[in-house]
């Protein structure tokens, strides 16, 4: 299993690079396509197989920018319109329709959406700490919106979760970050 991992902080243009670092590292694509789980069997998930078979994030933004992002200026007009580039191809990324109505266990971090006191009732889970709080965000399908019923009393925000639920291949736009998936958590609980 992959461990939810960190995000690098930095502006437009070393923050488009880092990402695509960050996506790097963490990649390793699935070689068969996702295995089917049995209807009450729940699947326990890595991140990687959130994403389509040899879809490659990093094709986006080798695509979009033909150049060496390492030398250009965070504040050049050119890296700030890659990185608005990069930012909308990641907003469409491909999931994974095999997956829409299986019984999942996932990692991840929290990204509170609707909140009372300490308790969530809606977030993102996301593979590392940081994302969709610092930009760039992760690719769409490197994000589920999770809903949850009973709500789950955040202790640390920092604190990974393991969440339990049924996926579904279900956009989820807003303004903190588009989830490519939509999870009914049933349950929530630490990593």
């Amino acid at each position: 299993m992959i461990a939810p991992r960190r995000h690098a902080h930095g502006a437009p243009g070393r923050a488009a690079a880092a990402a695509a670092r960050s996506l790097a590292l963490g990649i390793a694509l699935v070689a068969a396509g996702p295995a089917m789980a049995a209807p009450d069997e729940v699947r326990e998930l890595e991140w990687e197989e959130l994403m389509p078979e040899g879809w490659d994030p990093l094709a986006e933004l080798d695509a979009l920018a033909g150049e060496d992002l390492q030398n250009l200026s965070d504040n050049s007009v050119r890296a700030v319109e890659l990185f608005n580039a990069y930012q909308e191809a990641v907003r469409s990324a491909p999931v994974v329709r095999e997956l829409d109505g299986q019984k999942i266990r996932l990692p991840g971090f929290v990204v509170p959406l609707d909140f009372e006191d300490t308790e969530i009732s809606e977030f993102l889970l996301v593979p590392y700490f940081g994302a969709c709080i610092h930009v760039p965000p992760p690719p769409s399908n490197q994000i589920v919106y999770v809903k949850t019923v009973a709500g789950y009393p955040l202790q640390e925000l920092f604190d990974p979760v393991w969440v339990t639920g049924e996926l579904r291949a279900e956009a989820h736009l807003n303004e903190v970050g588009d989830a490519g998936y939509t999870l009914q958590a049933t349950i929530i609980e630490p990593y």
